[in-house]
């Protein structure tokens, strides 16, 4: 705890766990039960799946089961930071190191996951310049900020979760394959709600229960026809609870 203080960041919990994940599909459970077992280990997890299919849920449950559940997790989402913003997002600077740089510094995103777990969203949207720096951190367990000489170790689990290919990356070069190995120890692949369809009401039922609760109504049910229209909908973007 007095390691999190020094750092500069309080403790940081997920308050998701596993049985806040819905489903009864065969393929979805045992996804579930793998992130699971996932979750005992320190190993690096990639996590695919489509946008909307619950990857960042995944990354938080495994964390929040794991023996590092007393310590921060982190996520950043590599495609939402411009190019030229992402290095000193993950890895901090130090004081002056550039025009316009807080006079204080700046801690990484990586150095307040210390101890914790880290999620690299969109893994697949790193600049190929920064690739090699984060390779260096999955090599050698140490960060170097921008601006700083001395290499600072650091303790984290990194998940990282792709919508796209990372194979079809690397082969038109976008992508580093060292990278994708030291990322890809345990690969883990969440299915989208149209391949679901035992779970579509599942989950429909439990929002309808979740928001008459929540604005105090009588609990409503859906109509035959309203489930055959779920059923029968595409799902673009899955759906998360």
């Amino acid at each position: 705890m007095s390691l999190l203080k020094k750092r500069g960041h309080p403790l940081k919990l997920t308050g998701i766990c596993f049985n806040d994940i819905l489903g009864v599909d065969p393929h979805f459970v045992e996804t579930l039960n793998t992130a699971k077992k996932i979750a005992a280990t320190h190993s690096n997890v990639l996590i695919r799946g489509e946008s909307g299919t619950g990857k960042e849920l995944f990354a938080r449950a495994i964390h929040e089961a794991s023996s590092r559940n007393q310590y921060p997790f982190v996520a950043i989402n590599c495609a939402s930071i411009p190019d030229n913003l992402l290095e000193s997002e993950l890895f901090g600077y130090e004081p002056g190191s550039f025009t316009g740089a807080n006079k204080h510094g700046k801690l990484g995103k990586l150095e307040l996951a210390h101890k914790g777990t880290i999620l690299l969203d969109e893994i697949g949207d790193m600049p190929l310049y920064l690739q090699p720096k984060l390779l260096r951190v999955l090599q050698g367990k140490e960060i170097e900020k921008i601006g700083g000489s001395t290499p600072i170790p650091i303790d984290v689990r990194i998940i990282a979760a792709t919508n796209s290919l990372l194979e079809e990356k690397i082969k038109s070069g976008a992508f580093r394959e060292d990278l994708y190995y030291r990322l890809n120890v345990i690969p883990l692949s969440v299915p989208p709600l149209r391949e679901r369809k035992e779970d579509i009401i599942l989950i429909a039922h439990y929002l309808l229960r979740k928001y008459c609760r929540k604005f105090n109504v009588m609990e409503k049910s859906f109509s035959a026809e309203v489930k055959e229209l779920f059923l029968s909908y595409p799902w673009p973007g899955s759906a998360t609870t």
